[in-house]
């Protein structure tokens, strides 16, 4: 009896050897990750789900931080082939000579054409027709948020109460008065970002391309008028230095916004899941239209993407963990948590019950929604340009220099599109 039970158990664990989905056979890929509020936690418990489904994948993710973990270091390690099997990136298009084309490992590519629509484009090379790479976890839009508590105090006018249509330069006025009577620091503040500062410029009447369709910045006047009102502003303290002049890649005002320090902070969709965990109600942010100028009332569209990379060992495996989150349900239920707009169609149309009480947040939201309906054609150009982060950063770098003295406004300019011109040829190989 003991020789027939030793052989049964055996036979059992040879058996159980043999099975997919055990632990020997668990196909393990890795998620480069960062985190604007809490959709790192919301992510997780829909990785959990899935692997439950799943018991052959586990996904790891790697929580890393935005500036140093995505803008600097990944780049370096998918040059170098130690990338992840999948990232979350804001860089669409500079990165995209590093992505897997999803397409031969999809149970139905149309789908995903159908939902996603032009926003696929924005991860494909320059040239690029066709390809899946990944889905947007995101649609976002620039635009300010201000401390309406502050104007209140200050017993100063909305600007956005009256009109839609306030200037950037009646913004800036207004700022300065509520700073002054209350002896707030920073009148308004915007993102160390050259994908911030444009939608501004193109408001301003700014083009950013030629007839030929070459990014172009040198004689565009649009582009000078936004550059000297933002040079001028941090000269006269109505922007502060600690944000663009004391700092080298991003960076942002969320702290100091939080804190009541800013009146006015240019900056994007993606705070509205901070500010709703980390100011809740403390005091009234509130949402306004983009200002406008002579080009228009715009900010920039964006986002960030979940990207399949090229080196995965496992790409069949990565297909099947994009095609779960980027079910219109799943990707729904992520929108809702973390507070983002979705760049689904089907979710567009159906909408999202967004899960929050705050009345502030969903106001927010509503307005950021909204601003997609004023967004100008050189704004989507800009952001489905492959090559845009060349235009932002040199923007970003050399309107910094201008700040502090290092280069007058017009060296600054001609400087952004000799940078612009040299990169370009050596990503074109010229």
């Amino acid at each position: 009896m003991r020789k027939i039970t030793i052989a049964a158990i055996l036979a059992t664990l040879m058996l159980a050897l043999s099975l997919p989905g055990l632990a020997q056979d668990v196909v393990e890929l890795r998620m480069t990750w960062y985190t604007d509020g809490n959709e790192d936690e919301v992510m997780r418990d829909l990785l959990d789900r899935f692997e439950m489904e799943n018991s052959d994948i586990r996904v790891v993710m790697d929580n890393v931080p935005y500036q140093a973990g995505i803008l600097e270091a990944l780049p370096v390690q998918l040059a170098a082939g130690e990338g992840p099997d999948m990232a979350r990136v804001t860089n669409l298009g500079g990165l995209a000579e590093f992505y897997l084309d999803l397409t031969p490992h999809l149970s139905d590519p149309d789908y995903w054409l159908d939902s996603f629509g032009g926003t696929l484009g924005w991860l494909r090379q320059a040239g690029q027709m066709e390809g899946i790479h990944g889905f947007p976890t995101q649609l976002t839009i620039t635009g300010p948020i201000i401390n309406r508590t502050l104007f209140e105090q200050a017993g100063v006018a909305v600007p956005s109460d009256a009109s839609d249509q306030v200037t950037w330069e009646e913004w800036a006025a207004a700022a300065n008065e509520v700073a002054d009577i209350l002896e707030i620091p920073f009148p308004m503040a915007m993102d160390r970002s050259g994908h911030r500062f444009a939608g501004p410029a193109i408001s301003m009447g700014a083009k950013y391309f030629d007839d030929e369709g070459h990014p172009l910045v040198a004689g565009d006047e649009g582009f000078r008028a936004m550059a000297e009102l933002f040079v001028n502003w941090h000269n006269e303290g109505t922007m502060p230095l600690e944000i663009w002049a004391a700092n080298t890649g991003y960076a942002g005002a969320n702290e100091e916004f939080g804190n009541s320090q800013v009146v006015f902070y240019m900056s994007g969709s993606w705070q509205v899941g901070q500010f709703t965990d980390q100011i809740g109600d403390a005091f009234d942010w509130q949402v306004v239209p983009n200002p406008c100028g002579p080009g228009g009332c715009t900010g920039m569209p964006g986002g960030a993407s979940l990207v399949a990379i090229s080196d995965t060992e496992h790409p069949a495996e990565v297909a099947r963990v994009m095609e779960y989150l980027a079910r219109e349900d799943i990707l729904g239920e992520f929108s809702a948590r973390t507070l983002f707009i979705p760049a689904h169609r089907g979710l567009a149309t159906s909408g999202v019950d967004f899960d929050t009480d705050l009345e502030l947040a969903k106001a927010a939201l509503g307005v950021f929604t909204a601003q997609v309906g004023t967004l100008e054609q050189t704004a989507f150009d800009l952001q489905g340009y492959p090559f845009n982060f060349l235009v932002f950063n040199a923007a970003r770098d050399r309107l910094t220099q201008a700040i502090v003295g290092e280069l007058t406004l017009d060296e600054a300019i001609e400087r952004i599109q000799e940078d612009v011109d040299e990169q370009l040829a050596e990503q074109m190989g010229g």
